[in-house]
């Protein structure tokens, strides 16, 4: 056996070992006690890159949003106890977006496990609930094993964050390494190859469809079948939508695109999923912000086809005729196939869903995002129209959780996979910013951009310091409304207009914050002064740009679908 893989390692050393045997670029972390000796052996070598944060939710959201941006595996590193809890949002993130990541965390030394120690916490027990899966390495020989099944877990099947735990002696003790080219768990493999007699069924069905609707989700853009969904969009000429978590995966600015369903969706894409005939869902999963109350979707009838690589996602809230669990883009090639045969026949036959368009053609003269455009104060619809536009549209844009979430996801519209970076499913606060600079690091050269509010940012604004230290020039678009905007919406429809605790009293003045962390910054009021704002900003390509807009502080997000109630039960903007 080759002497060099079978030489005799510190645990520190075999961790490093490994993240270079996977390609580990960067590690985004911060150190402690735990992880002393695994600092140590990242000091003495330079093909693995530390990214030191400012708080070890901001590792975890920056190692989250490098993975999102590329297709690599985003890795961070704590200690142990408030180490790893301050990481756990971060974790928990991830997991309910299925991000392939790894978590390496330290632990106190495996004779003080159970013991009270100083700093230490039942890593494993805490985390369980928002992990793919974890370990706790009691053994250094079976320390590089582990980390082979973590990334091998982390990226096959339906992707997910794992935790390595490793105590703090584990990491100084010595064994020989090997570190192995491949893993296999009985317990663990996953189904990859989609059913043939299923996807037969599908085939007929979207042959037979008068109102057919492709629906697709976060699982095209993971599983990278962006190209096999616009093939598929294309060669039948269905209509279709993405979820929040799958913009991009369809061109935004194409003709058969409906925009974005659910609670914020577009009218026309609601109204399109509710009475199609025939759904294809795709990367997907019925979640509760796509559909509103399960009941009144189920009112009206319609065969559904939903293909995932995740079995216990299928059927889950909405019973499907058609299931196939598969990869992704394996399954629709063999759709797409199957769909050329009859080609022929059907060129000479009258268009079977020009009905249907000319239905969705009405549905979309609603204007279901019309905004009043002649306002004397900054509408923030307004910024991100500009922002897409000052950008080409080719930025790749992360955003904390609200309203300004929602207004990016539906005026900047993504024609690529792996530029929106948000999060969907826990609907984390503070994500935008360490989101930025993960994604910059992932692409250098990239315009990079953080859409967020005045709440959210000061959550992680403490990574405004990693950003000068590696010199990270993302571009921060500020919708200042001095309110929690989306919890100040609710109030307004739903709690009598009690504004409990959503107004800010006590902003700072983000201009001179930036400048305090050695960025610029720029405080924009009028309408006219956005775009040349922009500009400059986005000019300044070595630089962080803090944009704070004052922006109109009774701006809703329309439409907008109450909690509980059906699909196309829509609340619509103001007559204006």
């Amino acid at each position: 056996m080759d002497r060099i893989r079978t030489e005799e390692l510190s645990g520190a050393e075999i961790v490093v070992r490994c993240l270079q045997a996977e390609g580990v670029e960067y590690v985004f972390g911060y150190p402690g006690g735990a992880v002393l000796w695994i600092y140590d052996e990242l000091f003495k070598q330079d093909k693995v890159r530390h990214v030191l944060v400012r708080h070890e939710q901001g590792a975890a959201h920056a190692a989250d949003a490098y993975s999102r941006s590329s297709e690599k595996v985003g890795v961070c590193l704590v200690t142990s106890g408030p180490g790893l809890t301050n990481a756990v949002t971060g974790i928990a993130t991830a997991y309910m977006d299925s991000i392939p990541m790894v978590i390496i965390s330290g632990q106190v030394p495996t004779h003080a496990i159970g013991e009270d120690a100083f700093q230490e916490c039942d890593a494993v027990g805490i985390t369980r609930p928002c992990v793919k899966h974890n370990f706790l390495v009691k053994d250094i020989r079976d320390l590089a094993v582990t980390m082979k099944k973590a990334f091998h877990i982390a990226t096959t099947g339906r992707p997910g964050p794992v935790l390595v735990d490793i105590p703090k002696d584990i990491t100084a003790q010595r064994h020989e390494f090997h570190y192995p080219d491949s893993v296999a768990m009985r317990s663990y493999n996953p189904v990859t190859k989609g059913h043939a007699g299923q996807i037969r069924k599908a085939v007929a069905l979207l042959q037979e469809a008068k109102r057919p609707m492709v629906y697709s989700g976060g699982g095209v853009i993971l599983s990278n079948a962006s190209a096999q969904l616009r093939e598929l969009v294309k060669a039948t000429g269905f209509p279709c939508t993405n979820t929040l978590m799958g913009l991009g995966g369809y061109p935004g600015t194409d003709a058969q695109f409906l925009g974005m369903l659910g609670m914020h969706g577009t009218y026309e894409a609601n109204m399109a999923m509710q009475h199609c005939d025939v759904l294809i869902a795709i990367g997907a999963r019925f979640d509760d912000r796509v559909i509103g109350n399960p009941k009144h979707f189920a009112q009206n009838l319609r065969k559904i086809i939903h293909l995932d690589i995740d079995p216990s996602s299928i059927s889950k809230r909405v019973k499907v005729d058609v299931p196939i669990v598969g990869n992704i883009p394996d399954v629709l090639k063999e759709i797409l196939r199957q769909l050329e045969a009859p080609k022929a026949d059907q060129a000479a036959r009258p268009d079977p869903l020009r009905a249907w368009w000319k239905q969705i053609d009405q549905w979309r003269g609603k204007d279901c995002l019309k905004y009043d455009r002649a306002a004397k104060i900054i509408k923030p619809q307004f910024v991100i129209e500009k922002l897409y536009e000052v950008t080409g549209g080719d930025a790749i844009i992360t955003s904390d959780v609200g309203q300004h979430q929602m207004w990016a996801a539906q005026f900047y519209k993504f024609d690529q996979p792996r530029r929106w970076i948000n999060s969907g499913g826990l609907g984390t606060m503070g994500f935008g910013l360490p989101a930025a600079m993960g994604a910059q690091l992932a692409n250098p050269g990239a315009t990079v951009a953080c859409v967020t509010g005045e709440s959210s940012i000061q959550m992680c604004l403490q990574e405004l310091s990693t950003c000068k230290q590696y010199r990270l020039p993302v571009k921060i678009i500020n919708l200042n409304n001095k309110y929690m905007g989306m919890v100040r919406q609710w109030q307004q429809f739903f709690h009598g207009n009690r504004y409990s605790e959503s107004y800010m009293d006590a902003l700072p003045d983000f201009v001179k914050l930036a400048e305090g962390y050695g960025h610029s910054g720029l405080l924009i009021d009028k309408p006219q002064d956005v775009e040349p704002a922009l500009r400059q900003a986005f000019k300044r390509k070595q630089d962080l740009v803090f944009l704070d807009f004052l922006t109109d502080q009774t701006e809703n997000v329309y439409p907008m679908i109450p909690g509980g109630k059906g699909i196309t039960e829509m609340i619509l903007s103001e007559e204006l």
